[in-house]
């Protein structure tokens, strides 16, 4: 029972603040938390509000509430926001500095901004979110599987995850993880253009294979469609963005060919793995596409995928290519067959497993590396 009430508490105190009489800009600030997830105490007199005060991630006042706040004394706090229609007066600026406010918003120009804020107040501060991208060196070199198996081995480790397609000719990320019959949206129903989505929000619609028995992770999926009708770019970043702001361990599986939302994705990312196979003709195409992934920069580090029939080394596909080599993997025992069955790469052990934690150990440093920079 104690457990509950700390719940509760913990989820009130999560909650916005708010004290706002004009009935327009109510019904306007009601919409746009809606949207962005975020939970809102209605304080109706300064009595109310100065019990909510100094815990409220966020305070959202109207001008009059502004005035009256300030008037009150109520002590200097971060997160304060003005919120009026129009043109605020000197006035309105008069009693933000007053009550100590960040920012004093004009509705509806700065809705998209609100709706951001909003967000943020309503998933808290959060850190240990990283987004890597897989590629493949050329048509059918496994990077489709290999994007899977780093989020199921991310979501067994305890993460929250976020497996991104950005192929729309790749048939469907679904189908790899036999997830094709799962309920949720899949990009052509998912269109949050350049907003801000909350990362809860997004896993609550989209498909959630389980992958992690009893454990605190979870695998969110969005996948293409069966339809060459991929996602936007702007859609990519808002989803990507989404997922590091909450913590996660975002995965894109891009496309070879740098289309706009394939480029998109690239300049959110901590790191990059390409996948090639241990073959000649693998290699020339690999480096091809190295070429393309250099050009738009990033963290690009070489995954090379075995058989190699020709007896190539692994360590002459990375001097070819030009990238630092991260792994070598050994073909997966009974994958192709587990593939047909939609069971995927779900294995705990084995090469490809193995594979998939060194490149979560490279990413996590690569990520934190960034922050620290």
């Amino acid at each position: 029972m104690q457990r509950n009430d700390t719940a509760q508490h913990t989820s009130a105190e999560r909650r916005g603040l708010m004290m706002v009489s004009d009935p327009e800009l109510l019904d306007a600030i009601l919409r746009l938390a809606a949207a962005a997830g975020c939970e809102l105490h209605r304080a109706a007199d300064t009595g109310q509000a100065r019990a909510l005060w100094p815990h409220a991630p966020l305070v959202l006042l109207d001008a009059d509430a502004a005035h009256h706040c300030g008037r009150a004394g109520l002590a200097r706090r971060g997160e304060v926001i003005v919120a009026v229609r129009g043109e605020p007066s000197p006035a309105v600026w008069r009693d933000a500095v007053a009550v100590g406010a960040d920012h004093v918003v004009s509705l509806p120009e700065a809705e998209s901004w609100l709706v951001g804020a909003l967000t943020d107040a309503a998933e808290g501060v959060r850190t240990g979110g990283a987004v890597l991208a897989v590629v493949g060196g050329r048509g059918g070199a496994g990077a489709s599987v290999f994007a899977a198996a780093v989020a199921v081995t991310a979501a067994r480790e305890g993460e929250r995850v976020l497996l991104v397609d950005c192929d729309p000719l790749g048939g469907g990320l679904d189908l790899v993880l036999g997830a094709e019959d799962l309920g949720g949206l899949r990009w052509p129903g998912v269109d949050v253009g350049g907003g801000r989505v909350p990362a809860a929000a997004l896993h609550a619609a989209l498909p959630a294979p389980t992958v992690s028995r009893g454990g605190a992770g979870a695998l969110a999926v969005l996948s293409c469609d069966r339809s060459a009708h991929g996602p936007t770019p702007a859609s990519v970043r808002s989803v990507v963005e989404a997922g590091r702001r909450g913590g996660e361990i975002v995965v894109c599986d891009l496309p070879r060919y740098p289309t706009d939302a394939a480029v998109a994705a690239l300049a959110a990312t901590d790191l990059v793995t390409l996948v090639v196979p241990a073959d000649v003709r693998s290699c020339a195409s690999g480096s091809r596409v190295a070429a393309v992934l250099a050009e738009h920069g990033g963290n690009v580090r070489l995954v090379v995928r075995g058989p190699a029939p020709g007896g190539i080394g692994a360590d002459e596909i990375a001097g070819a290519l030009g990238l630092p080599l991260l792994v070598q993997m050994r073909p997966e025992p009974g994958l192709a067959s587990a593939l047909e069955r939609g069971s995927g790469p779900v294995r705990t052990r084995g090469p490809l497993a193995r594979a998939a934690q060194i490149v979560l150990a490279e990413l996590r440093g690569s990520a934190t590396a960034g922050a620290r920079s």
